[in-house]
């Protein structure tokens, strides 16, 4: 009977400890940019909406926020835009999309040109859209050569009622959104493989039908991804109503923020007062995005869909 010899574990040597080590070395210098760029500023935040002008532990900055007068209308059309201008946004992005997914003659033309708003910064788009909403714009002077309206006739744009003015926002913040949306959904639906829609068709499958049971669940985590990034952007919506209208005119979340550091900072509370609105901001988009995960269902487990 022999007598079975227990080797001892050898010791690791440090080729060892580095090989281990090495994962977390290469994302290091993306922790500290994280630390020194990103925590860093939000702890401050943080720290500074809970303080007072003395450096004390307060709550008065959220009672100040909360009891402003531009603080509920703010609340109101920033739900306004994001409501419609997530739905109208992911319609027609999904459409172009699945548009362009049928690679027919010229399509990457089309897609092209329908990516061009994409490019274009904000305050370019601001300031070309400012320039179309005036009375003497090339908005009206289109209308004029196309027959719509009369030589001496003006349509005085950014004078019109609040829900007129809102509906522009939308309309232009959709423009320029779009194609972004549009570029998410095109990158799902060509990592779909193809049997498998055509399976749908073989046996009997209409395109309606296919798109509902077969293409659309696929494409879930694509949408996803797609909603919940539109939702947190369509919040932080800011710059083309300012360019458009001003401050306070029509006040949305995030234009308060820019509001009380940039226009008012000069005010005792100003500071405060944009430190509660930061928080608060913070605070209601990190919620629409769980909120959206939640109902789309992304934190149930497999076995969950399976028996759904």
């Amino acid at each position: 009977m022999s007598e079975t010899t227990l080797t001892k574990p050898r010791p690791m040597t440090w080729r060892k400890y580095l090989d281990k080590a090495f994962p977390y070395l290469l994302i290091l210098p993306v922790i500290i940019y994280y630390i020194i760029f990103w925590l860093r500023p939000v702890f401050s935040m943080v720290i500074q909406s809970f303080s007072s002008l003395e450096g004390e532990f307060t709550l008065n900055n959220y009672y100040m926020v909360l009891t402003d007068a531009a603080f509920g209308p703010a609340l109101r059309n920033t739900a306004i835009i994001v409501a419609f201008s997530v739905s109208v946004e992911f319609i027609f992005a999904l459409a172009l999309a699945l548009l362009i997914n049928r690679k027919w003659r010229g399509s990457g033309i089309f897609l092209f040109l329908a990516m061009i708003p994409m490019a274009i910064p904000a305050v370019a788009v601001g300031a070309m859209w400012i320039t179309g909403f005036t009375a003497h714009g090339w908005i009206n002077s289109l209308l004029y050569y196309l027959g719509i309206i009369e030589l001496n006739e003006k349509i005085y744009w950014l004078a019109a009622s609040q829900i007129a003015i809102m509906a522009i926002v939308i309309l232009i913040d959709a423009w320029q959104v779009i194609p972004s949306v549009m570029i998410i959904l095109l990158a799902g639906l060509q990592n779909i493989p193809v049997e498998t829609e055509e399976a749908g068709y073989v046996f009997g499958g209409s395109y309606v039908y296919v798109l509902r049971k077969i293409t659309i669940p696929l494409l879930k985590p694509t949408i996803t991804t797609a909603i919940i990034l539109r939702l947190i952007s369509a919040i932080q919506i800011w710059l083309i109503i300012v360019m458009l209208l001003g401050f306070s005119r029509m006040p949305v979340l995030v234009e308060r923020i820019v509001y009380y550091y940039e226009e008012v900072g000069n005010l005792y509370v100003s500071a405060q007062m944009a430190a509660g609105y930061t928080i608060i901001v913070s605070f209601i988009v990190s919620l629409a995005a769980m909120v959206y995960l939640f109902v789309s269902g992304a934190f149930k487990s497999d076995d969950e869909e399976a028996r759904l």
